[in-house]
């Protein structure tokens, strides 16, 4: 087990009446970055966070998490890490206060020390003048900075967050990311589920994740230039007939309508995309363009996936080896 690591976990699996939820899933994630778990709803992200917050023994592998290994320590890394639930798991019967004192009170913070924190978290995540408001009344942005501040209000340093920003506008969404920076650039490690592609987009590192399985692993940057596809954009009319019979070809990955062009994706193994597609789309406009992460997620998940060497084998990000 390397000390750079704040998780690694070699071979983790969690069965369920026989079916694998995660399946051998590899992780080694470096200390003071923000890493993802992206992937739909079942593919085992949430699994796999109860997993490594000791929340759920697996079913076979090794888990080791800020140097301990898991099952065993959870006692001892119960005030080291946080965790935030996808769904608002504060009372909502108790006022923004009193939720973060019992929360406090969990951790063991004395009066003292509780004060101080509270009022600083109270202040960070813009909640002054709330503190006797009934957590239950709140937004759904007001209650997710208030899980944020419950979450880290010990200071964590590993934080966990289970599909955090599921229930709040785009503004909160790009609000609360700027909290993660801020807490990143002071050390904390956190991992972060999500089926939003820009949200992955803004991770360090991420592992994409289908039915259990890791299916890519690396930087948004690197699975990009990895990935085992050319992107083809199409303008002109009668777009949807045209998706249907470019689809009836193999070396098609997929093809997408955005707004008024189709978004194609071709195998790697095409050596002049353009030329290539050309005869097939009847005159109409084509242009290549950079893929996107949601690219490289088409390209690895679905029955069409085609997984180029590079996202198959081990992707380096920095010092940290992430393995697939």
């Amino acid at each position: 087990m390397n000390a750079a690591f704040a998780i690694e976990t070699h071979g983790m699996t969690r069965a369920f009446g026989g079916v694998n939820a995660v399946e051998n899933l590899d992780l080694a994630i470096s200390k003071g970055t923000i890493y993802g778990f992206l992937g739909p709803n079942g593919c085992g992200k949430s699994t796999s966070i109860r997993m490594l917050t000791g929340l759920l023994s697996p079913t076979s592998g090794d888990i080791r998490v800020l140097g301990e290994t898991l099952p065993g320590a959870e006692e001892k890394l119960r005030r080291r890490i946080g965790y935030m639930t996808q769904k608002f798991s504060l009372y909502d019967n108790l006022s923004v206060r009193e939720n973060l004192e019992f929360v406090a009170q969990i951790y063991g913070l004395n009066r003292r020390a509780s004060k101080l924190r509270i009022a600083e978290l109270v202040t960070l995540y813009d909640l002054v003048g709330r503190e006797k408001q009934m957590a239950g009344s709140m937004s759904g942005g007001q209650k997710q900075r208030l899980a944020l501040a419950a979450a880290t209000l010990h200071h964590p340093e590993l934080l966990f967050l289970d599909e955090p920003t599921s229930a709040v506008d785009p503004e909160n969404r790009r609000e609360f990311w700027e909290r993660l920076f801020d807490l990143c650039a002071q050390g904390t490690t956190i991992l972060v589920s999500t089926h939003y592609m820009d949200e992955a987009e803004r991770c360090h590192g991420l592992a994409i994740l289908e039915k259990g399985i890791k299916r890519a692993d690396g930087s948004p940057q690197q699975l990009m230039a990895a990935m085992g596809a050319r992107v083809v954009e199409v303008s002109g009319d009668d777009l949807r007939t045209l998706k249907q019979s470019l689809l009836s070809d193999p070396n098609i990955l997929s093809a997408a309508q955005i707004g008024s062009r189709l978004r194609v994706l071709v195998q790697s193994s095409i050596e002049d995309p353009l030329a290539w597609l050309s005869p097939q789309v009847a005159g109409r406009a084509l242009t290549e363009v950079r893929p996107s992460l949601e690219d490289v997620f088409v390209t690895c998940t679905g029955g069409r996936a085609q997984l180029s060497p590079a996202i198959l084998g081990h992707v380096v990000q920095g010092e940290a080896k992430h393995a697939t």
